[in-house]
């Protein structure tokens, strides 16, 4: 398949729309082999799409408190960048955290906006707006089968090799795919800890928009 023409200006904050179309830009960074599992998740939401069915996607990481939150977000972006309609992304660990300052602060730093909605000193839940024509994704942390998120017909995304390994079992999901990624964390409190997120985030946008790009083609 040949790469797709640019999604129509308009659907997102322009510091975000401006940070996504950088970013598609550079699929020529994604490897062949990552491409191919990058597929498997555009084939699975072409193929709910195609039923008439909501793509229900949660992304898994051990503490959902950095990689897996912003594969949700991204991949949500990337639905209404490419308006790829009746997708829904969800994350979630296997234990309870918080979605960590830092994954928020990488976040703003391409134009996402965040606020409060239930203070929680050790847990709070953020509305996560990147448009005016959807609404705010309600973010904070969980285990992957704690409302609001499905436990039934989903495709459960792997983005830890963590949680891959000590969550053999996925209850209820349609497919199970491993996308690992490096976790940031491993730059915290150093000099380099913007730049190691900014990079991740990169990434995780780049290839979320990547895969949600191939739907249509």
């Amino acid at each position: 398949m040949t790469d797709p023409v640019q999604a129509p200006p308009g659907r997102l904050f322009p510091d975000v729309e401006a940070y996504v179309l950088q970013r598609t830009k550079e699929f020529d960074q994604i490897s062949v082999e990552r491409k191919a599992e990058l597929q498997q998740l555009a084939n699975y939401v072409g193929g709910c799409i195609a039923k008439g069915q909501d793509a229900k996607l949660t992304f898994i990481c051990t503490h959902n408190s950095r990689r897996s939150q912003l594969s949700q977000i991204w991949t949500q972006i990337a639905a209404t960048y490419y308006e790829v309609n009746h997708v829904q992304t969800f994350s979630g660990g296997t234990e309870v955290t918080a979605c960590n300052p830092r994954t928020v602060a990488a976040l703003k730093r391409c134009g996402v906006r965040f606020s409060v909605k239930a203070e929680s000193s050790s847990n709070p839940h953020y509305a996560v707006a990147f448009s005016d024509m959807e609404p705010p994704l309600i973010c904070f942390s969980r285990v992957f089968h704690h409302p609001p998120n499905p436990t039934a017909n989903y495709c459960a995304i792997m983005t830890c090799s963590h949680a891959d390994q000590n969550c053999p079992v996925v209850s209820g999901c349609d497919l199970r795919l491993a996308i690992p990624y490096e976790d940031p964390k491993v730059s915290d409190d150093t000099p380099q800890e913007a730049a190691t997120y900014d990079r991740r985030c990169a990434q995780i946008s780049r290839e979320m928009l990547y895969s949600i790009s191939r739907v249509k083609g």
